[in-house]
């Protein structure tokens, strides 16, 4: 009897979950993050006639929003702060921009540093190379994040057996923006937003089974769209179009076949 109940509530769920969420997944080994859908699209565009050195200082969260708990002070941030890498590592993997480093720019001149110092002991050593400058220097960052921008839901209940499907949108929006390095005139300007998903089903049932003696069971589970794998599909489509913006203004050239 029991085990009828349990595999009616189960198969109360949504008929697209499959019995697998329900189960604890086991420990597994640090994996290669997978390259999005929206980087295909950053890997696809024409090839350029050359590459252009940009530099990125800063590229950071402009929200200051913290995630929220209920009854507890937080100081863990909402948005992720790591949006400078995210866009370096676009940048590195597309084919039209050729980043060099100026956030850990102390560091470099640091290692320099040494190195000459080094070398006055030999004063046949080759000096080193000038630092790479850059053409373009792009600026911009997360300037908002809006939670419950939707929300909804679609529950059933009947003699003690019942399901629940929540969902909630969140929104997280970017601009950048492309700086010539000798005029200090903004050349471009692109902005982008991606929605952040999140969902709950459960299904349980309570009732009595016989005099005095009580049955119930629950079961769930939760999705959410992890926010730096959001971040990162919004800073490659801004990338996107501000290259397929820039070929449209003359601003840089593609390889004619």
């Amino acid at each position: 009897m029991y085990k009828l109940l349990i595999t009616i509530t189960l198969l109360g769920l949504s008929g697209c979950t499959s019995l697998g969420k329900l189960i604890p997944p086991s420990q597994q080994k640090a994996i290669s993050l997978e390259p999005t859908e929206l980087f295909a699209d950053l890997k696809n565009l024409p090839k350029p006639v050359g590459s252009i050195p940009v530099s990125v200082y800063s590229f950071r969260d402009q929200t200051g929003q913290y995630k929220p708990q209920t009854n507890v002070s937080s100081f863990s941030t909402a948005v992720t702060q790591g949006a400078n890498s995210i866009l370096v590592q676009a940048l590195h993997e597309s084919d039209w921009f050729t980043p060099v480093e100026r956030e850990g720019l102390q560091n470099i001149l640091t290692e320099r540093k040494i190195i000459r110092a080094g070398q006055t002991d030999n004063p046949n050593q080759t000096e080193l190379p000038p630092l790479t400058t850059a053409k373009i220097i792009l600026e911009g960052g997360i300037i908002s994040y809006d939670t419950n921008v939707k929300t909804g839901g679609l529950g059933m209940e009947y003699f003690g057996i019942g399901a629940s499907e929540l969902y909630r949108e969140d929104a997280i929006s970017i601009y950048l923006r492309a700086v010539d390095v000798r005029t200090g005139q903004v050349l471009l300007s692109v902005a982008t937003s991606k929605k952040v998903l999140s969902q709950e089903m459960r299904a349980g049932f309570f009732r009595y089974v016989s005099y005095k003696r009580l049955a119930e069971a629950e079961a769930g589970f939760s999705d959410n769209e992890p926010m730096s794998i959001c971040v990162t599909q919004a800073i490659e489509k801004a990338l996107t179009d501000l290259i397929t913006k820039g070929i449209d203004k003359g601003l840089w050239a593609k390889k004619v076949s």
